[in-house]
């Protein structure tokens, strides 16, 4: 696609997803409240405007919390499997929707086209687990000591759950929470990234129509925008027992303080570092593969992404020229043209993050092996594509020890045994993520195993990115120790309530007490 036809093409995407073309600062969408300061939202793709938002002011706030509140009351009562049919049909309206929306991620948030449709296939896969789970959200019946007594504990929807996500998936972790949330009888208020607005107003308007539909309250589904200052009012208010909040480590840290001074349940997906440890018997091919998808997928804006390379000795100089070698195939671009592997960082914010990143590694002692830099000239106008590069390291370095969003890879060897790779793995502040390429098993279970990775993720001859899910998504250490999607992680949004049923004539008191009128 042109870059010329680009925003013509998204116009009509916004139409379809109920979006209108507002570029006076006026609020857009439905329960978008706002008459604070406008936020607008340029496409790092082209550099032009998409349109602007009213941001959410504290009266606005208000207004959207009684919503909520007034909502919960009702959408509790149904029972889970009729909650579940609701969001069947938001997940049958992302199918005929998933086109357009999936434009509108790649072109706001920058990521390729491919990514885009993913992310809302993602969407889609979470609403189909929901569906089967809203039927399944069982508790345990245990025996009780006490004769004619029946003892059991269930599960009941905790209330308000407040939602924070991050630029890089506008639409799909919004939807981890909220799908599971739904089933679970809860209500949803949401405040995306102030860096991609109107992908949150897009889902939100498709939601509202399955809502008017089913003539179901509007506040089953909320939206909330701004910046930091929005997910403040959000972490404070004791209305909101559960905040699941997905960013940098440094934002992590302060809403789990603030939720915890209230006694509330926050919910962290917070930064990675990722490593892949490449063994003497790995296959070099899925390797390489595997380590240039997760370095370069949405430019390196993954929570997942693959940071750090960590190579045997003895196949260190094959695996190093082998992907050097591969680094110059890269073709970097419009992200809706799907002949491009990578596109733009969100902003100009993220690039000087990324020339930094480079400085400094170099500056620290590294050797950069595959060059860096900004782009410029014809379709690269919007000053946010650059050129993904590798650098030689160690895991020791300051800049390596932190979490740069943007594509540079560290490669670092390791000697003798796996156990040494693990030990390098593991020697960051972040657990997110993991991987090892080999064919021995003996090294795949040891990786595996309570001594092998310290991470919520660990993967064997597959790379850091692409989880499924069916699996919980999450990390430990200053990852946020969260985990959203598949398995059962459907418990944190709800209540546990032990129950005992005394069915007979009798009342035995605890620790053999005696009581005689």
């Amino acid at each position: 696609m042109e870059i010329s036809t680009i925003a013509q093409k998204i116009q009509q995407s916004l139409k379809l997803l109920g979006v209108k073309e507002l570029n006076q600062g006026t609020s857009t969408g439905v329960n978008s409240f706002g008459k604070g300061a406008v936020i607008a939202s340029y496409s790092p793709v082209d550099g032009k405007l998409i349109g602007k938002v009213s941001t959410t002011t504290k009266e606005d706030y208000e207004k959207v919390m009684e919503t909520a509140q007034t909502a919960y009351k009702s959408w509790r009562l149904k029972p889970a499997p009729l909650r579940g049919e609701i969001v069947r049909q938001f997940g049958d309206k992302l199918r005929a929707l998933k086109q357009p929306l999936g434009e509108l991620v790649s072109y706001e948030m920058g990521k390729s086209l491919q990514e885009g449709l993913g992310e809302v296939q993602e969407m889609i896969d979470i609403c189909d687990f929901a569906v089967g789970l809203s039927r399944q959200l069982h508790g345990l019946t245990m025996h009780s000591e006490r004769p004619g007594h029946r003892m059991y504990e269930q599960y009941h929807p905790l209330g308000i759950v407040g939602i924070i996500s991050a630029f890089n998936f506008p639409v799909a972790v919004w939807s981890w929470n909220t799908a599971l949330a739904w089933i679970c009888g809860d209500v949803c208020v949401w405040k995306a990234s102030e860096k991609a607005p109107l992908c949150s107003i897009a889902c939100q308007n498709i939601m509202t129509e399955v809502l008017k539909e089913n003539n179901l309250p509007e506040g089953i589904s909320c939206i909330v925008n701004g910046d930091y200052k929005v997910g403040e009012f959000m972490s404070n208010d004791p209305r909101i027992p559960l905040i699941s909040a997905t960013g940098s480590t440094r934002m992590g840290k302060i809403v789990a303080k603030t939720v915890a001074e209230r006694l509330g349940r926050s919910l962290l997906e917070l930064g990675g570092n990722n490593a892949i440890i490449i063994t003497p018997d790995a296959d070099i091919k899925i390797s390489i593969i595997g380590a240039i998808f997760g370095a370069v997928g949405t430019a390196g804006q993954r929570c997942t992404s693959t940071r750090r390379l960590i190579i045997h000795e003895s196949i260190y100089d094959k695996v190093k020229n082998t992907l050097v070698a591969a680094y110059k195939q890269l073709r970097i671009g419009n992200p809706l043209d799907q002949n491009n592997h990578v596109g733009p960082l969100i902003d100009k914010d993220a690039v000087k993050m990324y020339e930094q990143a480079l400085a400094k590694v170099v500056e620290e002692g590294g050797t950069v092996l595959v060059e860096g830099g900004v782009l410029s000239g014809i379709g690269y106008e919007s000053g946010c594509y650059v050129k993904p590069a590798i650098a030689e390291a160690s895991n020791d370095f300051k800049i390596v020890q932190h979490e740069t969003f943007a594509p540079i890879l560290y490669l670092m060897k390791y000697t003798g045994d796996v156990t040494n790779a693990i030990e390098i793995q593991n020697g960051v502040a972040q657990g997110l993520s993991s991987a090892i390429m080999t064919n021995n098993l003996r090294e795949a279970e040891q990786f595996l195993s309570q001594a092998g990775s310290d991470c919520g993720i660990a993967n064997v001859n597959i790379g850091t990115s692409g989880a499924e899910i069916g699996g919980a998504f999450g990390g430990e250490k200053e990852t946020g120790g969260g985990r959203e999607s598949g398995s059962d992680a459907w418990k944190i949004y709800m209540r546990r309530q032990t129950n005992t049923i005394n069915y007979t004539t009798e009342l035995p008191l605890a620790q053999g007490i005696k009581f005689d009128l």
